[in-house]
C-alpha cells in the first residue's frame, strides 16, 4: 500500500504539485507494467516518511501522462527527478537501494 505521503501528479497538476518555489520535490516517473518500478516504491514509502517536510515524493505514471515525461526527455523508467524552486536539478534512471536513494535526496535536501 503507497504512503498517503505519496502525491500522484497528472500532466495537469504537475505544474501545481512539482513547480513551485520554495519546494523541493522528487517525482518518481513509473508504470504498471515495470518490475524495478515495483521494487522501489516500497523504498519510497519509507523515505516519504523520514523525509516528511524536507522534500516532496510523487508519483507520474508515465503510460496516463504523456505531455511531461516527453518535456523531460524520459526514456527509460523508473526514472527519478528532483526539482528544487521549480527546476530540475538532478536525475537518476533505475531502481535504487534505500542507501543510494537516500544519498541522491541528501544532495538537494538541506
Amino acid at each position: 500500500m503507497a504512503s498517503e505521503l505519496i502525491k500522484h501528479v497528472t500532466d495537469a497538476s504537475f505544474e501545481s504539485d512539482v513547480l513551485q518555489p520554495g519546494s523541493t520535490v522528487l517525482v518518481d516517473y513509473w508504470a504498471e507494467w515495470c518490475g524495478p518500478c515495483k521494487m522501489i516504491a516500497p523504498i519510497l514509502d519509507d523515505v516519504s516518511k523520514a523525509y516528511e517536510g524536507k522534500i516532496t515524493i510523487t508519483k507520474m505514471n508515465v503510460d496516463e501522462n504523456r505531455e511531461i515525461p516527453a518535456k523531460f526527455g524520459i526514456r527509460g523508467i523508473p526514472t527519478l527527478m528532483i526539482f528544487k524552486n521549480g527546476e530540475l536539478v538532478a536525475t537518476k534512471v533505475g531502481a535504487l537501494a534505500k542507501p543510494q536513494l537516500t544519498a541522491f535526496i541528501d544532495q538537494h535536501v538541506g
